[in-house]
């Protein structure tokens, strides 16, 4: 008898946008060995997003919605705009970062494409509920206001200057109207036991939208200048990475981010491919030129509306992005890939009962599964059974693809129990096949 697979394993982190530029700033006690911190998924019991009464399937489901309101919002993305064009309460995994000195344990939302760090500070203007404390500056002999005539300040976008003071004052808004407002400072982050000085980061003191209470603020690692990856600057060296473990191990195992030496990916099974730089800087493009079903190459083309013809797709045509379960395909791509997996499995589809996915089945075994490939530019990545479906009930298995207009990304679910390396110097990404309870 065929071996059924689990399809239980799912999750997410987070993508938001946002272009900024500051200056340098200073690391100590971030050494060439590199150090590793644990990411939290939503959903698992130490999360303080935990909601016990919601099943697997609602909380796949509830990610699978994020996925689309993700990418309708990135399609609205404009390079002008200093906004985060991305529902903030889709963040789906929470580091535990401390800030400050002496240091205050803080849970923030990763947020793999965005790049300020901030929290909600005292004294509130306005701030949403949290849960955790509200971070005090008064209390932080580390802390320190950005000065307006500062290059920080000058060169953030949408800043502006409170003279009586004379701080610098941030502003960053979200595509669901979400913001947060407040003085642009300095402080003392510690990951761990690696301790960050001067990191730039603002603190928050007018704050409103879909944030949840559970969280008390983002800490960004886009590719902009002022992230959390770029103020660690020379000291990691450029690379870190990231190891997801399926949601059914979460309640023992937490995911791994390793940054530094810590963060490097080699040996046996490695697949590395270029990351490209375009506009936004935030996010991470690779150049995906086709997909695979079983022996069948279905090639990544790009429509051109003016001529009616077709071209093969032009490099940094999708976006990595850990904070989208899905897989999103332009609708010819995506048609071609449906059309290709029906021929190969022989079993009748049924529908999926929240709508949400187009090709689903009541049930699968391993063996009917076909293999699907992604053919990226510098490697092939043959994907498991667990990185191409998804079950959303008890009833329907679906194929964990979906279209999305002219925005490509590739999703979380993709990179389930693989081993993500970035490496911005050499500006790579190399995948591993990896056991990610094992890290």
């Amino acid at each position: 008898m065929a071996t059924m697979v689990s399809f239980h394993s799912f999750f997410s982190i987070s993508l938001a946008i946002s272009i900024i530029f500051v200056s340098r700033f200073s690391i100590t006690e971030a050494n060439n060995g590199g150090f590793t911190v644990d990411l939290i998924h939503r959903d698992s019991p130490k999360s303080p997003f935990h909601n016990p009464s919601l099943t697997p399937s609602q909380c796949l489901n509830n990610a699978l919605q994020r996925s689309f309101s993700r990418v309708h919002h990135l399609m609205s993305f404009s390079t002008q705009s200093a906004s985060a064009n991305v529902i903030p309460n889709g963040g789906e995994y929470i580091m535990k970062i401390s800030m400050g000195t002496p240091p205050v344990q803080i849970p923030v939302i990763v947020d793999t494409g965005s790049d300020l760090i901030w929290t909600q500070c005292k004294p509130c203007i306005r701030c949403y509920n949290q849960k955790p404390s509200l971070f005090s500056p008064n209390s932080s002999s580390s802390y320190k206001v950005v000065p307006c005539s500062s290059k920080q300040c000058l060169s953030f976008p949408r800043t502006s200057c409170l003279p009586t003071t004379n701080t610098c004052q941030y502003s960053v808004s979200y595509g669901d109207k979400s913001f947060s407002h407040g003085d642009l400072a300095t402080e003392t982050v510690k990951l761990g036991s690696t301790t960050l000085r001067d990191m730039i980061f603002g603190c928050g003191h007018d704050n409103g939208g879909t944030f949840s209470d559970a969280g008390a603020g983002i800490v960004g690692l886009g590719g902009g200048q002022v992230s959390l990856i770029s103020q660690m600057g020379s000291s990691i060296a450029g690379k870190f990475s990231y190891c997801l473990v399926p949601m059914s191990a979460q309640n023992t195992k937490a995911s791994k981010m390793n940054f530094g030496g810590s963060g490097v990916v080699s040996g046996r099974g490695v697949v590395s491919t270029p990351i490209v730089s375009k506009s936004p800087y935030s996010f991470y493009f690779l150049t995906l030129e086709g997909i695979s079903v079983a022996n069948k190459r279905l090639d990544f083309y790009t429509s051109s509306a003016s001529s009616n013809t077709s071209k093969l797709a032009q490099a940094g045509n999708i976006v990595i992005d850990s904070g989208s379960t899905l897989t999103l395909l332009p609708p010819d791509l995506y048609n071609r890939l449906v059309s290709a997996v029906k021929s190969t499995i022989k079993a009748r589809p049924v529908k999926d009962p929240k709508l949400i996915l187009s090709l689903c089945y009541s049930k699968l075994n391993v063996s009917s599964i076909p293999i699907i490939t992604v053919h990226f530019r510098g490697g092939d990545l043959k994907l498991n059974p667990l990185n191409t479906f998804v079950r959303t009930s008890l009833f329907s298995i679906c194929l964990g693809f979906a279209p999305a207009g002219e925005i490509a990304i590739y999703g979380n679910l993709a990179q389930m129990n693989f081993y993500v390396g970035y490496d911005l110097k050499k500006k790579m990404i190399t995948f591993k096949p990896m056991d990610c309870t094992k890290q």
